[in-house]
């Protein structure tokens, strides 16, 4: 497959005992792209929707690993490991878990809202360089300090003791699995993630995704080039606003801009937040960049500019 001017994201499906760096080798490879990356890590138990940017869409990742996530948990209750899912060692167990579905529900709605959650010792934050998980393994864990998330929503979807099925939808930075163990140490006798699926990441869903084993299959290069989103489409939730000639060439010169560019391209004003994004589009209809507006100061931030 050709990747000559081959720019945007691919939506993958990331199977179960699959790192998402061994998901981005396969994409690398099979488009034979100069740089692939992703917009958010997944733990390799875990499975679902990967964000995969290629090319110059790379520089896309950093807006792309802020959006919502959302997933599909299964936590076991009354067994907890030290990895706070299945992978690891059991370190603790507990008999009584006969809790009605009611209990269950306020247990796991008690956590919507914004919340300080302790990162786990296995993970891939670092500490002075070197990831957490490997310092586990070598018997010396770290605890980083709590971080403030938010959990937007928490559905209880089955009970099947001593299963519990729940969807959750959450700001980046949520890790699931300690989710699942709060939840369990709330209800009073812990548990640990058998099943983890994120279902939507920054707007883009599982049904939009492609499996790793279609990515494998030669004869699937048109379906493949089909599923790549243009650059112009990665942040769906950033308004997309089009930029004449003269406009684009100021911007592709780096030249300062300011509100009165912004009218030419019939904003108001008043349809601005500081802080704000905007993707400007070029005649091609091509993306050249994201400005932010940085209010009350006339004029707009250069996040990133895409030579043509």
């Amino acid at each position: 497959m050709v990747s000559e001017n081959l720019d945007g994201i691919l939506i993958v499906d990331k199977p179960a005992n699959m790192s998402s760096a061994a998901v981005v080798r396969v994409v690398k490879k099979v488009l034979h792209a100069d740089k692939v990356g992703h917009a958010g890590t997944l733990d390799p138990f875990a499975e679902g929707v990967l964000i995969c940017c290629i090319n110059r869409a790379t520089r896309l990742a950093g807006f792309l690993s802020d959006g919502v996530k959302k997933y599909v948990a299964t936590l076991k209750l009354g067994v907890e490991t030290d990895t706070q899912d299945q992978t690891g060692t059991v370190i603790s167990t507990a008999e009584a878990i006969g809790y009605s579905r009611e209990t269950i529900q306020t247990a796991c709605e008690s956590f919507k809202g914004v919340i300080e959650q302790l990162p786990p010792v296995y993970s891939a934050l670092k500490h002075r360089g070197v990831p957490l998980y490997r310092l586990a393994r070598r018997g010396k864990p770290v605890q980083k300090p709590p971080r403030r998330v938010q959990v937007y929503d928490i559905v209880l979807k089955k009970v099947s003791l001593p299963y519990v099925c729940f969807e959750v939808a959450c700001s980046a930075g949520t890790y699931i699995r300690t989710l699942g163990a709060d939840i369990g140490k709330k209800l009073g006798c812990g548990g640990h993630l058998v099943a983890l699926k994120r279902t939507e990441n920054s707007g883009f869903k599982l049904n939009q995704a492609i499996a790793v084993a279609e990515l494998k299959d030669p004869d699937s290069n048109r379906r493949i080039i089909e599923k790549i989103i243009n650059m112009k489409d990665a942040l769906p939730d950033v308004p997309n606003y089009y930029a004449d000639k003269r406009l684009a060439h100021k911007i592709r010169h780096g030249q300062r801009l300011g509100l009165s560019d912004l009218r030419n391209l019939n904003i108001a004003d008043s349809e601005l937040e500081k802080g704000q994004y905007l993707k400007i589009v070029d005649p091609d209809n091509d993306l050249i960049a994201i400005l932010e507006y940085t209010a009350p100061e006339d004029y707009l931030k250069y996040c990133c500019v895409f030579p043509k």
